[in-house]
């Protein structure tokens, strides 16, 4: 398969293409230092990347970015954040990339534990991970020719716990390469509108 991966360059990122690679050819996109530049908060940027790469098989998301902070604290503009990024930004990346897809292809999106299991200062980050897996419900209904749409839900990384482990008080982190297991399966599989959890 051609398989395209935004995101490439992060911690998740870089264990999907090492993961796809061996199997499969895979263009790796980020906003900075990978092969292929893009900014998912760009329509013209998404566009322009995918008229460069043409038809492909599978597309993947491990990127977006979200607010963190005290809800009393919380302005509109700092909410703002993860709605334009994370969670419009994949969606843009599912709305364009659906007419680059071919036929039984699969596009993969992004969320997060706490999309079910709130910590504090995450009030953002659990609206914008929830809408992403009702978007990804909904479209896995109407994509055309056989084309599927999922959503990976990873608890936190071993490997970024030095970054985000203190938000995370008591959870059970899972090393990145089992992420990207289920990047894998969601790709390589058959089920669409799904949430699949790596808890």
């Amino acid at each position: 398969m051609k398989i395209l991966v935004i995101g490439a360059t992060g911690t998740i990122g870089q264990a999907v293409v090492a993961n796809l690679e061996a199997r499969h050819e895979v263009l790796q996109a980020s906003k900075t230092q990978a092969a292929l530049s893009v900014d998912i908060c760009d329509e013209a940027s998404l566009r322009a990347l995918f008229e460069h790469c043409g038809p492909i098989d599978a597309i993947v998301s491990t990127t977006g970015n979200v607010h963190f902070g005290p809800l009393a604290d919380m302005t509109a503009i700092d909410f703002n954040t993860g709605l334009q990024d994370k969670l419009l930004g994949q969606v843009n990346i599912a709305l364009i990339g659906q007419h680059y897809l071919n036929a039984n292809g699969c596009i993969t999106l992004c969320s997060g534990i706490v999309s079910t299991e709130p910590v504090l200062g995450g009030v953002n980050a659990t609206t914008v991970n929830a809408a992403i897996e009702a978007f990804a419900l909904a479209a896995g209904v109407e994509l055309p020719d056989n084309k599927r749409i999922n959503v990976i839900c990873p608890t936190v990384v071993t490997e970024s716990l030095a970054t985000y482990g203190d938000f995370f008080p008591g959870f059970e982190s899972v090393p990145v390469n089992r992420v990207a297991k289920a990047y894998q399966r969601s790709i390589e599989g058959a089920l669409t509108g799904q949430t699949f959890r790596v808890l």
